[in-house]
């Protein structure tokens, strides 16, 4: 690019940008100083209580939210749930919005928590007699100072006499000074409760092929997506999106070389990346360097801070195994094992996605461009969900289900990862989850398989989670 079209760009940036604080001072000339406290309420969980207290007005809190980036001119939208919160739907006109579209948009991307927000209801209804009351039943642990019902609040959150998980004060004042304020709690709970139920229980479907059995067709999954609540999406709003692991063996010491998987592993690069994850690849990997790659990011200070984690293998492979570039052999569910919420607690409660590129079954005689990743075949498949941990969160997909093999073109990569790489790209937008992804890739690639005549492929997953799988739609497009 020439300096000239630089700084074209640079101004036209810079432009942006004023135009965009112009818009945020046009919204904070209509706010008074009740809003302002209510703005500070709501982000608790988003600006540090420091630098609350520094906050005057509401340019200092947009002030805030821009340095954590917490909203963007690109993505103003936490903005918008605040003001839609605070009752002022008049200036979501500013960033754009109707009043419809954030009310579609908060069960996927709320950022304020049920607890802030069921702590924000309930000071609507607490009036000044009420809440003379509440601190008449704890004056002696209530500094005597003015307070609001929202000061009230915060004060008792900050004193760790209320917590999300500790409502005991709380509903002992609501019964006893405004009873009909329980109905808020209860609701609450009954929310809560859903974002962690437990997981779904595996079931499974009549017989496919010569007595293999899918763990979820798509009729199960849909009932079981259609059963999760709207509002039970996994939290996806941290500093960074995860970590993405692809494992890619091409050359193995005594099995044959994997033609097409550079494709395959490339793809996955682009729409991880794409998808905000930070993308670690490693090529024809042994038994013990599988290992370290496995401690390394079991024990990764990274995950704190991120949403989800991904971990993608391309390899050979058989029942409930994949292969290592030295020949060895490692079941599944020892690889997913090192993420669990007792080995790798910064992931508990965080979604753990594995993608197995392998066979998992008998090798069928290839084409000339169409090869099978199966080695040493079985003829009794194990359970897949026995691949899966016992414990919420997980989510494995296989490129193929048991008893069959997984092809690979030797050119294009396989049908499985490129199917994965297209519906992802074209779906996220959509604000699909993962798994009716998942189910659109079991589809696309048994219409794959049909072409070919014999070979027959149906990719299938298994999994543990308890929410719906919901990437944020990225803000930039996707370089082909």
């Amino acid at each position: 690019m020439t300096s000239q079209g630089q700084s074209l760009n640079s101004t036209l940036n810079d432009n942006c940008q004023v135009n965009f604080r112009e818009t945020l001072l046009s919204i904070n000339s209509c706010l008074g100083d009740q809003d302002v406290e209510r703005l500070k309420f709501l982000c608790r969980d988003s600006i540090t209580s420091k630098n609350l207290e520094k906050c005057g007005s509401a340019l200092d809190i947009f002030e805030y939210l821009l340095a954590e980036e917490c909203m963007t001119e690109e993505d103003p939208f936490f903005l918008a749930e605040l003001l839609y919160t605070i009752k002022q739907k008049v200036l979501l006109r500013h960033l754009r919005y109707t009043k419809e579209q954030v009310e579609n948009w908060l069960p996927v991307r709320r950022k304020v928590s049920l607890f802030r927000n069921l702590l924000y209801d309930l000071s609507e209804d607490i009036s000044s007699e009420n809440l003379k009351s509440m601190i008449f039943l704890l004056r002696e642990s209530i500094p005597k100072v003015q307070m609001t019902s929202l000061s009230f609040l915060a004060y008792l959150e900050k004193q760790e006499k209320i917590a999300e998980d500790n409502l005991t004060l709380l509903e002992d004042l609501c019964k006893k000074v405004v009873p009909n304020l329980m109905r808020k709690i209860d609701k609450y709970k009954r929310e809560k409760a859903s974002q962690v139920g437990a997981p779904p229980v595996a079931k499974e479907t009549e017989s496919l092929h010569q007595g293999e059995k899918e763990l979820f067709c798509r009729s199960d999954i849909n009932q079981l997506l259609g059963a999760l609540p709207e509002t039970a999406v996994y939290r996806m709003n941290r500093k960074h999106r995860g970590y993405c692991v692809v494992v890619n063996n091409h050359s193995f010491t005594s099995l044959s070389k994997r033609r097409g998987t550079n494709k395959d592993a490339e793809c996955l690069r682009r729409v991880f990346q794409w998808l905000g994850f930070s993308v670690n690849i490693y090529v024809n990997v042994t038994k013990g360097r599988l290992e370290e790659v496995l401690q390394y990011f079991q024990t990764h200070p990274g995950h704190a801070d991120g949403d989800c984690f991904v971990f993608c293998v391309l390899t050979h492979g058989k029942f409930g195994a994949v292969y290592s570039s030295d020949g060895s052999l490692i079941p599944i569910r020892q690889i997913m094992s090192h993420f669990t919420a007792q080995k790798c607690p910064a992931l508990a409660h965080k979604p753990k996605l594995f993608f197995i590129q392998a066979c998992q079954g008998e090798e069928i005689q290839p084409s000339v461009s169409i090869e099978a990743d199966a080695v040493n075949p079985e003829h009794v498949p194990p359970s897949l969900q026995d691949s899966v941990p016992v414990e919420a969160d997980f989510l494995l997909g296989l490129a193929t289900v048991p008893g069959y093999v997984s092809f690979r073109h030797v050119e294009e990569g396989s049908w499985y990862i490129q199917s994965l790489y297209n519906h992802l790209k074209d779906l996220v937008p959509r604000q699909e989850d993962i798994l009716s992804i998942l189910t659109a890739v079991n589809d696309d690639v048994s219409r794959q398989a049909d072409k070919h005549g014999t070979k027959k492929q149906m990719p299938q997953p298994a999994f543990t989670l308890r929410k719906k799988v919901v990437f944020p739609v990225p803000q930039e497009e996707l370089l082909l």
